[in-house]
């Protein structure tokens, strides 16, 4: 018989996050630390937007593009919190979560034989996503000396005649890393000196631990027109089961994705995009409160992680610490999978985020505190069994 497969898709490995999320859903007792999940409950003024939408029958297909009013609210909020200017009517694409946001970007900017450039550690999805899209990932493995920021000598080196995208994430999942205004600025200047083009995934923009704005790559002076910035609900709001993200760029190329889009999925759910405009009008007490509350457990964390002489690297964003577990002469696989089978805690080998990651544990704070204590408990009781 015929093979019915796309050996593109034979050939790319499952998410090595939902491997141990599997496990500790048939395990009695276990503590999960290794899903990026918010533990809040969407702010009850956001779920009742959507719970009147409903009400009033307002069940059905939104434009491509979506509510006209999300995307003048989409518009609203990145002005007042990054100072920038998009114009809702072509700029803005409001989309099934981040996720699908970036795959219609890469898919409508690669063709077969570009190269684009991803900054590991990263999120799992972003390398199997340039290459559905036809293109060739390129790794450039990031250095915890440097705080896991993407340098300008690193971003050279990698450059290639066939380099069309650059991929960068921050704050970054997993390493909790930040890069700042003086930061971004090399890697722009590289990014115009090369003719080059930016997706940049700032879903954690809002939860960033500096005391400083966030700062979007876009907004830098010749970036906005090089730049497909995705954003979405699911971290800031805890909105992850809305399945809503949008992407801000040049309308070139927002053309280009709206057409995936139609073809593929038609709109973004209605509900949760109503419930999303009450999101984006109202909700940055909700982000700040929310905020507050991961800052509290990744300083607690850092502080237990120092009693326990495990290196963390001290994240500035997101909700992930990525401690070092290098001197226990294991992997990160085994490191994980024994501490799951001894003490029943599940973390995310640092392996999953590809090769650089490998070493690294990635522990997501996403929790209650009260989940921390008690997996930070039995870690410490782990620890103690192994050479040091």
């Amino acid at each position: 018989m015929r093979n019915p497969l796309n050996s593109f898709i034979e050939d790319i490995p499952p998410s090595g996050i939902r491997k141990f999320f599997d496990i500790v859903g048939e395990m009695d007792g276990a503590i999960s630390l290794g899903v990026g999940e918010p533990d809040f409950d969407t702010p009850w003024h956001v779920r009742e937007e959507g719970i009147y939408s409903l009400v009033k029958g307002k069940t059905f297909y939104t434009s491509n593009a979506g509510l006209k009013s999300l995307r003048e609210a989409i518009t609203g909020f990145v002005k007042r919190h990054y100072g920038m200017s998009y114009d809702p009517e072509g700029e803005v694409l409001v989309t099934v979560g981040g996720s699908e946001a970036i795959d219609l970007a890469f898919r409508a900017m690669l063709e077969r034989g570009d190269e684009v450039i991803i900054p590991e550690p990263c999120f799992v999805s972003y390398k199997p996503c340039a290459i559905l899209a036809g293109a060739t990932p390129v790794t450039i493995p990031l250095k915890e000396e440097n705080h896991f920021k993407l340098q300008p000598e690193e971003l050279l080196s990698h450059i290639t005649d066939r380099t069309k995208l650059l991929f960068i994430s921050y704050p970054n999942n997993p390493t909790g890393a930040v890069m700042e205004r003086e930061d971004l600025e090399k890697i722009a200047q590289i990014v115009e000196e090369k003719d080059l083009y930016v997706i940049s995934d700032e879903i954690y923009s809002e939860l960033s631990y500096t005391g400083k704005p966030h700062v979007s790559i876009a907004s830098l002076p010749g970036m906005r027109d090089r730049t497909i910035v995705i954003n979405g609900f699911s971290k800031a709001f805890a909105m992850t089961g809305w399945r809503l993200g949008y992407a801000c760029g040049p309308e070139r190329i927002l053309h280009q994705m709206l057409k995936i889009h139609q073809f593929a999925i038609m709109c973004a759910p209605t509900t949760a995009q109503y419930a999303a405009v009450e999101a984006m009008n109202k909700g940055d007490d909700d982000i700040a409160e929310m905020r507050e509350a991961y800052n509290q457990r990744r300083r607690y964390l850092l502080e237990k992680f120092a009693e326990l002489g495990i290196p963390c690297f001290p994240a500035q964003g997101a909700f992930y610490l990525f401690p070092c577990i290098k001197k226990f002469g294991m992997s990160s696989e085994e490191f994980a999978m024994r501490l799951l089978e001894t003490e029943k805690v599940a973390v995310v080998p640092g392996s999953a985020f590809g090769d650089s990651g490998e070493g690294f544990l990635r522990i997501s704070y996403a929790y209650s505190l009260r989940d921390l204590k008690r997996a930070m408990e039995r870690i410490g009781r782990f620890v103690k069994t192994l050479p040091q």
